[in-house]
């Protein structure tokens, strides 16, 4: 099989507002928050009660189903606050970060000489498992079940996403140490997906099955890359990781402690110098975007993440558990007089219909929020197809999942598809659908009554 992967469906949306690629230290964070609705599927346990003084690594919560996956703290400090919501339902919990960090100690290993289990068990026990995502469902990985080979993808195609060939630069050592680490938890192929073009220090990585990859996004989709080297089928279970968290879980081997730290990109339109910067997860938002300083402050949208997939939070808000940038545009509350009878030359069209940005590949637009239209019943343009590289009916099983059909579900691919592989289709819907929400209401009834 051919390790070159080349993908010709898709559409790469040029945004202004690229971070430049300069890395400085973020203002530090007063208080910090771990949101359990990051961990999709995770109903929480309190272990760390308010109050509670704890130290980075130091366990938060566990899984009511299973209380071996802890879910730790990403830095030194006390408990000020657990956030709750309806029905007591935990929304965050909040620590107030020390000055100088205190981390848990969970011992150097020499990860040559462990067993699959012997990983595994410290996986679990440090906080570090939550990295580990599985296929089908999109979900925190079972630990009781070993998957037939664990992906990486570290080639970028999302809109103004931070650069994965630049945030990894000088962390050979702890990314082959985490792979060698998985490579004992299956007893397929660590498989990790690079770019074409680029030096990732991703290649040339030992225990490892390489593929180089080209095309538009969604070419960097872990599930899109999974569809063209190993086909997920009913019953089979596939690994994920982020190659950031690879970092994070190197350094607990190597130095025995959880350093949640991250490299994350401040990007978008409305921010007067976008650039990396050096962060926490859960970090307070505010404690990044306003050493940049941002335009027209009153009619922004803070997004954690990107503005595709990401979450619209408040300046105020919280770094995603598994973001690694944090995108700033303006908020679209205007409309257009005749928008839709007239030609369009400043926003991104897959039609030719009155729209030319196919005249201009290498253009960057400035978009906002707006949705240019309203929710209506689904229309059938044929579309979707143009932008969805996968062997998979992506309208058919939308309305699949709308009416919650299983055995269509089944038989339309559901099992290799996760929200994020719907965002471009959700992105050029003239019906404006919420496709990622619907699909994730999918898999969640899948997961629900097939397991």
């Amino acid at each position: 099989m051919s390790k070159d992967i080349r993908i010709r469906k898709g559409l790469d949306i040029k945004l202004v507002g690229e971070a430049e690629k300069i890395t400085a230290d973020a203002t530090r964070s007063n208080v910090y928050a771990i949101k359990p609705e990051d961990f999709h599927g995770i109903v929480p346990k309190v272990i760390a009660k308010q109050g509670t003084e704890v130290k980075a690594g130091d366990p938060l919560f566990h899984s009511k189903s299973n209380e071996n996956m802890l879910f730790p703290s990403p830095v030194s400090g006390e408990i000020i606050e657990i956030v709750r919501g309806a029905k007591r339902k935990i929304l965050a919990f909040k620590i107030l970060g020390d000055k100088e960090q205190k981390y848990t100690e969970f011992g150097v290993k020499d990860v040559n000489s462990m067993s699959g289990d012997d990983v595994k068990t410290h996986l679990l026990a440090s906080g570090c498992w939550p990295f580990i995502k599985q296929r089908p469902y999109d979900i925190i990985a079972n630990p009781d079940k070993a998957p037939k080979a664990i992906f990486i993808s570290g080639y970028t195609t999302a809109p103004l996403a931070a650069d994965s060939d630049y945030i990894l630069q000088g962390k050979e050592k702890e990314l082959q140490t985490a792979v060698t680490a998985l490579s004992k938890l299956t007893e397929g192929e660590v498989h990790i997906s690079v770019g074409k073009k680029g030096s990732s220090p991703l290649k040339g990585l030992n225990n490892v099955t390489t593929h180089t990859i080209s095309g538009p996004h969604p070419a960097g989709n872990v599930s899109v890359q999974i569809a063209k080297v190993d086909p997920i089928n009913k019953g089979e279970v596939v690994w994920t990781v982020h190659p950031q968290d690879l970092v994070i879980i190197g350094e607990l081997l190597l130095t025995g402690r959880f350093n949640a730290e991250r490299v994350i990109a401040l990007a978008g339109s409305s921010v007067k110098t976008p650039k990396y910067y050096k962060t926490i997860i859960g970090t307070e938002v505010s404690s990044v975007i306003y050493n940049s300083g941002v335009h027209d402050e009153g009619n922004i949208r803070v997004i954690s993440g990107d503005v595709l997939t990401g979450e619209n939070v408040k300046p105020d808000g919280y770094l995603g558990y598994y973001h690694n940038s944090i995108t700033v545009i303006p908020e679209g509350e205007d409309y257009e007089f005749f928008g839709w009878n007239k030609p369009v030359f400043n926003k991104i069209s897959p039609s030719r219909a009155l729209t030319f940005s196919w005249l201009f590949p290498n253009k960057k637009y400035d978009l906002n929020t707006n949705t240019n239209g309203e929710h209506r019943a689904f229309v059938v343009t044929g579309s979707y197809e143009n932008v969805f590289p996968f062997d998979i009916y992506p309208l058919q099983l939308l309305k699949a999942c709308v009416v919650n059909d299983l055995d269509a579900m089944e038989q339309l691919g559901m099992y290799e598809v996760a929200p994020e592989d719907f965002a471009l289709t959700e992105f050029i819907c003239v019906s404006k659908q919420p496709h990622q929400n619907i699909i994730r209401e999918g898999l969640d009834l899948m997961l629900k009554e097939i397991g």
